[in-house]
């Protein structure tokens, strides 16, 4: 009997992902994170037959609405340059969609729809009422004045205007998209939609954003990963910590790992990295990246403990014991995976969406390493961007302590629910699994909750 419930949730979560392929051959990033996810599915529906004759995993597969539009706009030549804008409605079982606008060449619909579907179990780990949604656009903001990115950001929102809302799809910051682009964002909602200060989060501090904001996801990576450390009674105390990126989510994990008695040995950027045996200077970091909008290089230009390397921080031969990839999806592969493992890592938590590949996962398996999957552990700015929302309903500004404790409180929640999941469903000490599970269940029940819609 138990062998017969094993053979029909492996076939159905086999079926759903040959439709999912046929669907969408070309779209790779999409495809990995759904093959990654059903990965760990087959104890759910081991459990739960139900979610299989109410086919669940298709339906949550699908977005609800996918947005794809022009982005018209003139460069400081006079030129006309064209660029794709896309937002992609995942599910709103559990509330509003919610997530991020990304700004970068590589943005494609696969790479939107990958993010989405994620955010769908991020939101959900948060407990807090917010659905999944992903946005964003082909443009680069590298390079360009302050005058074409508030042009490129007014235009993209005249047209994503159409289809946002406090109670339908709140979007927020993402790679290329910091105080600056939400305040052009903002202002041009604004003007055509009127003064609605819950429809974006991440806003400036004068016009309804909220305190630890812009620290959150690099807090909150810090506050997951000490969580993990807690579970194997140990601590950050005398850790060497690895980070990849310069952006903000690396940025302020530098600064709360320090914080935390971590010494945080490495930061990146597209370019290159910089090791400092002496730790990262956080001041520094932020000086150049976010005041200058510099390039790591000079960083050990200006600090003489530093060196520079060309390349990924992964492939460098350092001694650490914690790595904290920061950058972007797919930074790590297999065999830097084994790197990491070599140079004395026994914990990988991911700041980043996706930075490592399947092949890199398998690699931190096999070698126990203890792995916080994204999904839990970045979740501390979607959670804060919901904090936000809360506060422009009730028309307060909470202050920064009393933000940064409920963050605090949701990433140790996080942690714990994954725990419970993973014990639960017989996969105990699997933090991927674990989250997965926790995620997906909320948004299952939800879904089956309020039928075939």
């Amino acid at each position: 009997m138990e062998d017969d419930i094993l053979t029909k949730a492996t076939d159905y979560l086999q079926q759903v992902y040959e439709v999912i392929e046929q669907r969408d051959p070309h779209q790779t990033e999409f495809l990995e994170a759904v093959h990654d996810f059903f990965q760990t599915m087959t104890p759910v529906f081991e459990k739960h037959p139900e979610y299989i004759e109410a086919n669940i995993l298709e339906r949550l597969t699908e977005p609800e609405r996918v947005i794809q539009f022009r982005v018209p706009w003139l460069d400081d030549a006079g030129h006309a340059r064209v660029n794709r804008g896309f937002r992609v409605q995942f599910n709103s079982a559990i509330g509003p969609y919610k997530g991020g606008l990304r700004l970068h060449p590589s943005v494609n619909l696969s790479i939107v729809k990958f993010l989405g579907f994620e955010q769908i179990f991020k939101n959900a780990l948060t407990d807090l009422p917010i659905g999944g949604g992903k946005g964003g656009s082909d443009f680069d903001p590298k390079g360009k004045s302050d005058n074409e990115i508030m042009r490129f950001c007014q235009s993209f929102m005249t047209e994503l205007s159409k289809y946002i809302g406090l109670d339908v799809d709140v979007p927020a910051g993402d790679i290329g998209v910091g105080g600056r682009e939400i305040g052009y964002l903002y202002g041009q909602y604004k003007r055509l939609r009127g003064a609605d200060r819950g429809v974006l989060t991440g806003k400036g501090l004068g016009y309804g954003g909220s305190l630890a904001r812009t620290e959150a996801t690099g807090y909150g990576l810090a506050y997951y990963t000490d969580e993990m450390l807690k579970a194997a009674n140990d601590s950050f105390d005398g850790k060497r910590v690895a980070i990849s990126g310069a952006g903000n989510v690396a940025i302020y994990a530098i600064q709360k790992v320090t914080e935390l008695g971590g010494k945080v040995i490495t930061c990146s950027d597209s370019n290159g990295y910089v090791v400092d045996e002496n730790g990262i200077d956080f001041d520094t970091v932020k000086q150049i990246k976010e005041v200058e909008r510099g390039r790591i290089k000079e960083y050990a230009d200006r600090v003489a403990s530093a060196e520079y390397y060309e390349g990924s921080v992964w492939d460098a031969k350092v001694a650490y014991d914690i790595a904290l990839p920061c950058a972007t999806q797919n930074e790590i592969n297999g065999d830097q995976a084994q790197t990491i493992i070599s140079n004395g890592a026994k914990i990988v938590a991911e700041g980043a969406n996706m930075p490592s590949s399947p092949e890199a996962i398998t690699a931190y398996q096999k070698a126990k390493l203890l792995y916080g999957p994204a999904k839990a552990a970045n979740a501390g700015g979607v959670a804060v961007s919901a904090l936000e929302m809360s506060q422009n309903s009730m028309r307060l500004s909470w202050s920064f302590e009393e933000v940064d404790d409920r963050l605090k409180q949701i990433m140790k929640d996080i942690f714990n629910n994954s725990v419970a999941a993973a014990d639960e469903y017989g996969v105990s000490g699997d933090y991927l699994s674990g989250a997965n599970i926790a995620g997906f269940t909320k948004v299952a029940d939800a879904m089956m909750a309020q039928g075939l819609v």
